[in-house]
């Protein structure tokens, strides 16, 4: 049985777990090869036992530092031959607390995991794909970057940066022949979702089950979203499907975005947990 990807060599930073781990698994039934790229070295070596080594190579990646994420894409072409799709997916919650006790140390961490990471992704992977006659760069932002309300302030500043740097790449890179677009999750069920959306490190650390019970409640379709639907959106732009699709921002939330719901909402529930959360510690 073909796949949507048959033949396609990807990149996947933030592979090991979450949104990445699930994209993984997502291009490698479509039938992509992929390098998955994270820092978390146990993890992405459990991923390749658990996928095959025939399909997926792990390399440890700080997408903070250029010699990594060069060395990295680098890996992808020496190993697979080519480099069709760079998802740019590495990230966290950030610094966190209001803006006047933000941190700075923190802040500049902050910026160049989900900011430099990408801008460092796009200006490696551009030769490649350029010299081979095309290929797809895909971001996550979030919806944190397109509305305020939905994480903290420097994390949503830097996926808004996301969002429009993805725009004015595509338009640059566009006669090329590469793509580049961006993919605002909603609420995903993963602990990183927990902690970008400000909530504390205990409740992030909960099981993925108390966090889908909170996210069907607070959007329009009543369910979590999933690594996998992230995986899915992922898969299409990465597909010859989408090859006149770039400088887009596909909002994957289960209508979150749309408007506010006649009764509950997503941030009004997690206000209501967290205060249980608070009660029950006293």
């Amino acid at each position: 049985m073909s796949g949507q990807l048959d033949g396609k060599v990807a990149v996947i930073t933030g592979a090991a777990s979450g949104i990445g781990r699930g994209t993984v698994e997502v291009f490698v039934n479509q039938g992509a090869k992929v390098v998955a790229a994270d820092i978390q070295d146990d993890r992405g070596e459990r991923l390749v036992e658990d996928l095959g080594a025939d399909n997926v190579a792990y390399i440890h990646t700080d997408v903070a530092s250029e010699a990594d994420v060069k060395g990295c894409l680098d890996f992808a072409v020496s190993k697979f031959g080519r480099l069709d799709c760079l998802f740019n997916n590495a990230g966290f919650g950030g610094v966190m607390g209001p803006i006047e006790e933000t941190d700075i140390e923190g802040y500049h961490n902050t910026m160049n995991v989900l900011v430099l990471g990408v801008v460092l992704g796009m200006k490696h992977a551009v030769p490649i794909m350029r010299a081979q006659g095309g290929g797809s760069i895909i971001s996550t932002a979030s919806v944190a970057g397109l509305s305020a309300g939905f994480g903290p302030p420097i994390y949503s500043a830097a996926k808004a940066a996301v969002v429009n740097l993805s725009r004015a790449v595509a338009l640059e890179v566009g006669q090329d022949f590469i793509r580049v677009n961006a993919i605002c999750p909603g609420g995903i069920a993963t602990p990183i979702f927990g902690k970008a959306m400000g909530l504390a490190t205990q409740v992030a650390d909960t099981t993925l089950n108390t966090i889908e019970d909170i996210l069907k409640e607070g959007q329009p379709i009543p369910r979590s979203g999933l690594p996998s639907d992230i995986g899915n959106m992922a898969a299409f732009l990465a597909s010859d499907a989408s090859s006149f699709v770039s400088g887009q921002v596909l909002v994957v939330d289960g209508g979150l975005t749309a408007g506010p719901r006649r009764t509950g909402g997503l941030g009004e529930r997690l206000t209501e947990y967290m205060t249980e959360l608070g009660e029950q510690s006293d």
